[in-house]
């Protein structure tokens, strides 16, 4: 993915290109380091350029910014892309060799005393899944970018495949097993987490995500029940909380409720729905996304409230 830092009225070219060396790991065998020091993230970081490069050849006139450690997809997969955006400050501040000051770099952030710099130490709430990312920014000339981007978005899902000596490295620095090794752009990785989503029973909530995502600013509803009621507008997910008397007039207003044995079911049913809204919150916090829970007692007023 390419982003621009001015904002989106703007007509300004992309000035970075987003992306993750992504590692799915076997099975369940253990990681030994989430971090690595700076001469092994620099070594790992070299290997990424090239493998950018063969991709892309314009890729190797950009700057590459990377960091020694892997995370989530959730820690990636949130508005305005955070981490990135750390990556691509913490470089701002990184000296520049004055006698070349026109070259490319590759600027890669490692763990000293076992602690990363800024904001960027992987969140051990999401520790232990089977895929792990390295995030990576490109940057330079915006029409560099630009080309770069495109290419990258177009083929990388195709022919991603890290380099066997990457793999390797990786693998190795980090003391785990991947089974395989491949690049993404913010993009793909976005897309993939859109299948996954939807064969864990999630898929109503991904296009309120996505513009999250993707337009922050933007508004989407989820109105279509028996899901929540949720609305995602000015950064935040409003989530209808319904008393048992509003949510039985909005979900179940064909049932008489008349005796013990229908409030035994609607009672399940409701106990059913509020661990459907806890779900819900959680992977909206996961991906930073602010939830504001609306008390609502009638079900007239919920989508006003």
């Amino acid at each position: 993915m390419t982003s621009a830092s001015t904002p989106a009225s703007a007509p300004s070219a992309p000035l970075h290109v987003l992306g993750a060396l992504a590692l799915e790991l076997k099975g369940d065998a253990t990681v030994d380091r989430n971090a690595l020091p700076l001469q092994d993230a620099g070594a790992l970081s070299e290997k990424i350029a090239r493998d950018l490069a063969s991709f892309a050849a314009e890729a190797g006139g950009l700057d590459l910014i990377t960091v020694g450690a892997h995370y989530d997809p959730v820690e990636l997969l949130r508005p305005g892309w955070p981490l990135h955006r750390e990556l691509d400050q913490l470089a701002a501040n990184a000296p520049r060799d004055r006698a070349a000051a026109s070259a490319a770099r590759v600027i890669a952030f490692g763990a000293h005393d076992e602690r990363l710099p800024g904001a960027l130490a992987p969140s051990p709430d999401f520790a232990g899944g089977p895929l792990r990312l390295v995030p990576f920014v490109l940057s330079g000339e915006a029409d560099v970018v630009a080309r770069v981007g495109e290419i990258l978005e177009s083929s990388l899902l195709e022919r991603g495949m890290a380099g066997a000596g990457t793999a390797l490295a990786a693998q190795a620095a980090f003391g785990l097993q991947v089974e395989h090794a491949r690049y993404l752009t913010v993009h793909d990785l976005a897309a993939m987490m859109a299948m996954q989503y939807e064969h864990a029973g999630l898929g109503p909530l991904w296009p309120l995500l996505e513009t999250a995502l993707l337009q922050p600013d933007g508004e989407e509803w989820l109105d279509a029940r028996p899901e929540p009621l949720i609305h995602y507008s000015e950064g935040e997910a409003r989530i209808a909380l319904f008393s048992p008397a509003a949510w039985h007039a909005r979900y179940a207003p064909e049932a008489p409720c008349n005796t013990d044995e229908c409030r035994d079911k609607l009672n399940r049913r409701y106990q059913h729905f509020e661990a459907r809204l806890k779900q819900i919150s959680a992977v909206l916090g996961a991906h930073a996304v602010p939830v504001t829970f609306v008390h609502c007692d009638g079900e007239s007023e919920a989508n006003q409230l």
